[in-house]
Formats: structure tokens, C-alpha cells, sequence
């Protein structure tokens, strides 16, 4: 038997996870002297009431090797194999709290995949890891899969200020932009494991105009390309932009997911992004 172990950095709600019956780890959110899980103590909403409203800057931890155990202990018996497919480890240390807990487990069968990626991807790749374990399908089979599903993944986003990134650290290559902080609408992408600049347009509107003609040049037109809308208090953007996608494109679904707080104390509030597959 094959479990997959994913965390609230993939979007999956907690209450799909739980339905699908995939193991499901939280983030960690620190505001000042306060801490709270991002699956059921801090939602999306409530987190970015705080955000702006909060005199210190939010901040992540990964999830502590011990939210690993019970996990582990419940699955990693003789004949199972657990799978973790982790966020970027170059954005986040949750791939090497699940490695430092697996060590108290030798014997068993853990596997740790550094995904290179983080969001609705992921989520993507969970879910057809998922599906692929219930279908027999053995772990090597499977981790070989979301390697070559990952490389295929396309993110862009837009973000209303690079001062959260900025703050956050995790600008990756974008720091060379933090000089226009006030003056530019950014298009971003996520690649090779960190954030990336793509281009720089003068309003949000041009920039996402611009993020649209980047999806229709790449995006398969197909149910394939796993297109999904991604969104931090953006809901009225994310349903015009879902619904363009689907007829432009001619897709029978584009999903719209809520970021969750781990990803939004970085982006913050007013992004938008989308996340899909090319073909193979």
C-alpha cells in the first residue's frame, strides 16, 4: 500500500483531504508572540484580516518534525510505503521536517520528494499521486510520474506589491525589481524552485492582460493542462479570469482556490496566479 502525506502549501481544502483520505499537514503561522496551524486555527479570510491590521509582519514556520510522527507511526508499517511530496525545499523547510522525523522510523519505508514547486500545482500532483496509489500503481512508478508531471508545471502570478516577498525573503531573483517597488505591477513566475521575474507592466490591468496572452501561448487546450486560478482576497478577478479561461480556451473546468495563509504572508492580499500543465 501507498499513502501520499501532503501539507496546506498544495490548497487542497482540509476538508477534500480528509474525504480523500490523504494524510494532511498544516503550516505554521506566527504572528508576534502567537502561533496558529493554517489548516483549522487560521483560515484564509481571517488571516488576511490580520494582515493588514497586524503592527508585525506575519510570518511562517514549517511544520515541527512531531506532526510527522503520528503519521508516520499510523502508515509507515511493514509492506506500505509513504510518500511525501513536499513544497520547494528553496521557499520552505517543510521537506526537511518530514526527512529529520523519518529518521526515527529507520526500516520503513518513507520517501521524501522535493516537488520544486508549491501551490495549486502541487495540489495537482497530490491528487493524481493519490489516484495513482489507489490504482496499484507501485511507489517508484508513482514518484517517477510526479517528477515528470512537475517539470511540465507553468506559475505565473500577479502581485499588487513585491514588499511581502520582499520582507519574507523569498523574492528569489525578483530582488532586482524591489527598486520599483511603488512603480511597477510585476508578473511573476515560480521556477526552479523560487520565485522568478517575468516581465513588469505599469497597471495591474496591463499585467494581467499580459499573464492571460502567457496562459493562451502555453496553456494545452485541453482538461489536461490542469489549469486552476489561484487568488489571496481576489475573489471577483479569479471568477472573470476562470471564466475567460474556459471559453477562450475551451475547458470544461477551471477551479478557483483560496491561497492559504503560508503562501499569502509572502504574496499578500490582491494576488492573483495560475497554475498548469504543457503538454507532455
Amino acid at each position: 500500500m501507498v499513502i501520499i502525506v501532503a501539507d496546506t502549501t498544495s490548497t487542497i481544502p482540509t476538508e477534500e483531504a480528509k474525504r480523500l483520505g490523504i494524510p494532511y499537514i498544516p503550516q505554521i503561522i506566527v504572528i508576534g508572540d502567537e502561533t496558529y496551524r493554517d489548516d483549522y486555527e487560521m483560515d484564509s479570510k481571517t488571516f488576511l484580516q490580520r494582515l493588514k491590521t497586524s503592527p508585525v509582519l506575519p510570518k511562517t514556520a514549517a511544520p515541527p518534525p512531531a506532526l510527522y510522527y503520528p503519521i508516520y507511526q499510523e502508515y509507515a508499517k511493514p509492506g506500505n510505503t509513504v510518500i511525501v511530496l513536499a513544497p520547494s525545499a528553496e521557499v520552505s523547510g517543510t521537506y526537511r521536517s518530514a526527512e529529520v522525523a523519518a529518521k526515527d522510523f529507520p526500516g520503513a519505508d518513507i520517501r521524501i520528494v522535493d516537488t520544486r514547486t508549491i501551490g495549486a500545482g502541487l495540489g495537482t500532483l497530490v491528487r493524481l499521486a493519490h489516484q495513482w496509489a489507489q490504482a496499484g500503481e507501485n511507489a517508484d512508478t508513482i514518484i517517477q510520474r510526479v517528477k515528470e508531471w512537475a517539470v511540465r508545471e507553468r506559475v505565473y502570478f500577479v502581485v499588487d506589491t513585491l514588499e511581502y516577498l520582499h520582507k519574507g525573503g523569498r523574492i528569489g531573483g525578483a530582488q532586482m525589481l524591489v527598486g520599483s517597488l511603488l512603480q511597477i505591477k510585476p508578473i511573476l513566475q515560480f521556477k526552479n524552485g523560487r520565485t522568478e521575474p517575468v516581465e513588469s507592466q505599469r497597471t495591474k490591468r496591463r499585467a494581467l492582460e499580459r499573464l492571460k496572452e502567457l496562459v493562451y501561448s502555453e496553456c494545452p487546450r485541453n482538461d489536461n493542462a490542469f489549469l486552476t486560478v489561484m487568488h489571496g482576497d481576489a475573489q471577483e478577478e479569479a471568477q472573470r479570469l476562470s471564466e475567460e479561461f474556459k471559453t477562450t480556451l475551451g475547458l470544461s473546468n477551471v477551479p478557483i482556490c483560496d491561497l492559504p495563509p503560508a503562501i499569502l504572508v509572502h504574496a499578500g492580499p490582491g494576488v492573483l496566479g495560475v497554475s498548469y500543465f504543457t503538454a507532455a
